[in-house]
Formats: C-alpha cells, structure tokens, sequence
C-alpha cells in the first residue's frame, strides 16, 4: 500500500520504516502538514498518514477523496481535527492509534509539576551562567498536596495513581462519565466547582470536544484557589490563553505548565530559533518566571513511538488486506470526555 507521510520529521521516517518491516507498505514522506494548499500531493496514494495538528476539514478531506485517497490513518489518538461526517460520506475510512503509551504522558505530567514546584526550570538558567544564588528558588513539597485531576481516562487514571501512591497526594477527579466505584483507591470523584475550590494543582487529561473547549477561562480561573498550579498535557483549546494570563498577572494562577497551546499549528515542531515569534499570545506567556512551556512532548518516548509505528502498520495491513479495523473510527461513536492522550495526544 502506498502512503503519504504528512507533517514527517526524522523520528516518524525511523520508526515508521522500522516497524514497516516485511508488511511491504511503501512510505513517502513530507514535512508539509497537511492542509488545502498540501492536499493535491497525494494525488493517487490510496492511503495518507496525517499528525495532530494537520487539518483534516470537509474541503481537505473532498480534496483527498477526489485524488483517490480512500484512507486516513492519524498516528494520534486524538482527531478533533477530522471531520468524520464528511469522511463517512466520501466512503472514506479514519484509524487511529487508540492507545500507545499513557505512562510517557502521566509520567510527563509529573515532571512538570515538580519542576515548577522545585523551580528546576529557572535553577538550571541559572547554573548555566554561573549563578548559585538559592535566592528566589524556594520550593514546595508534592506530599499531601490536593491535586485535581479532569478527566480519569488512560492518562488521568496513571497520573492518579502516581500522585496518590507515589507522593501521598489527596487526589480529586472531575469526570460525569467515570463511576465514583470505577476510581483507584486515594482518588475522589468530586463536582467541578469542589474541584476547582479545592486544588492546590490542577492537571487536565481530557479530550477537546465542544463541552471542553475553553473549560479553563475566566470564570473556572476565579473559581481557583490563590496561586493554584495549572498543568495541561491534554488538548491546547482546553484552555483559554488570554484568560490565563489575566490569571498569571493577577496572581490567581502561581505556576503554569503547558505542553500544548490552542494555536500551536504554525509554531510547535518547527525550529523557529531564528525568527521572530509572530503568536503574540505565545510569546507574552513565555516571558512568565513562573510558566514551564514545551513543545508538544509529552508523548514523545521510545516506547511509544515504537507503539504507535506498530499500530499504524496493523491500521494500514487491514485496509489493505479489506479487513474491518479495531480502531476505525464512526460518526456515532460516543466519546467519553475522560478518554484522553497528547497525541492521545
């Protein structure tokens, strides 16, 4: 099967081919991201191969459709970015990599609140040009913390249970579609308002639906606890940026980590070192001491890479083979706002 790698870089080439292996798909591969100026390089490839933060909207998708493209494999879980109805009416069949790794992103979680919680991010600024000086660096311990985690999918189960056993935290979780039954011991099913009141962190592990978009503005910020630690790992449009500096200047936010960001399309997996950064948002949250700001990373392990090049190859082998594949995708399908990734992210 022939297929067109979108938004390539050397990792996906590397570990893509690797797990390709005797399956005998043959890959082509673009650091383009695929939009409706890109669409037309696909042009007689059965098959393409799109990232989380190609558009995959009712045009790119007839587009794909018209040069005989019949399917789309995201090597992500998450595909807010794919019109599924539109997909269904082109006969077009979406697969996804439902689960990879939940650990790389929990375990991701918690390095970044320990690095705000310890400072570790300015500290090692610091050394680096030759200041010592503790002055400023006082941290936090995580024992006895009250952590909110929103969402007890895959990622936000392994983060609770790493808080709760690993550190001793007072774990609170906001999910309607998790029963209070389902959740490990040291966790806590609570009402978003107790949540929001209550934690001295906040980490988010939801997906982006039209019921999250934004569920981080101004109003959930008022509702926080003076110098709460906020943390997303999940999807970027789950949190309102403008809001959160308003927060961040206020006060009311005392630590920000983000590994993703509502308009990151144009600026995250690309080396912009030497340009000027044109995402005026962006840039003033980067001038933040107290913010922890990376690319888009959280998923970004060995391990899971290899994950999911394996599940793309089974995804591709199916459609090729015209066996029905466990991780198509449906219109219909309900998703529940707990299943999360970032890619899962």
């Amino acid at each position: 099967m022939r297929v067109l790698v979108y938004s390539a870089h050397p990792y996906d080439r590397a570990f893509l081919s690797q797990a390709n292996g005797q399956s005998g798909h043959e890959f082509e591969f673009t650091e383009a991201s695929l939009s409706e100026m890109t669409a037309s390089l696909s042009r007689d490839f059965p098959g393409v191969c799109c990232f989380v933060n190609d558009n995959l909207d009712a045009a790119v998708l007839e587009q794909l459709q018209t040069g005989a493209t019949r399917f789309v494999a995201l090597r992500c879980a998450g595909f807010n970015n794919v019109d599924l109805q539109t997909a269904e009416r082109l006969g077009m069949i979406v697969a996804r990599v439902p689960s990879y790794s939940p650990r790389a992103v929990a375990e991701y979680t918690i390095g970044l609140i320990l690095s705000l919680l310890r400072k570790i991010h300015r500290a090692y600024i610091r050394v680096r040009e030759g200041n010592f000086s503790l002055e400023g660096l006082l941290g936090a311990e995580l024992h006895g913390a009250t952590v909110g985690v929103v969402g007890a999918g895959r990622i936000g189960s392994a983060v609770c249970r790493i808080l709760a056993s690993g550190f001793g935290c007072r774990v609170l979780i906001y999910d309607p579609f998790v029963d209070a039954q389902a959740l490990g011991e040291g966790a806590t099913k609570v009402a978003w308002p107790v949540l929001l009141a209550q934690s001295d962190v906040i980490t988010l592990h939801c997906p982006m639906t039209p019921q999250s978009h934004h569920l981080i503005d101004a109003s959930a910020i008022a509702q926080m606890k003076a110098g709460v630690m906020l943390i997303n790992t999940s999807r970027g449009a789950i949190v309102d940026a403008s809001s959160v500096i308003g927060g961040l200047k206020s006060g009311k936010i005392g630590a920000l980590g983000m590994d993703v960001y509502e308009e990151e399309g144009d600026t995250f997996y690309h080396d912009l070192s030497e340009h000027v950064m044109q995402d005026d948002t962006l840039a003033r949250l980067m001038t933040f001491p107290n913010a922890l700001i990376t690319g888009h990373q959280a998923f970004f392990t060995r391990s899971a890479m290899e994950a999911i090049a394996r599940t793309m190859i089974h995804n591709f082998s199916d459609f090729d083979q015209g066996v029905p594949s466990p991780n198509a995708l449906a219109p219909a399908r309900v998703v529940r706002p707990s299943e999360s990734s970032s890619l899962e992210q």
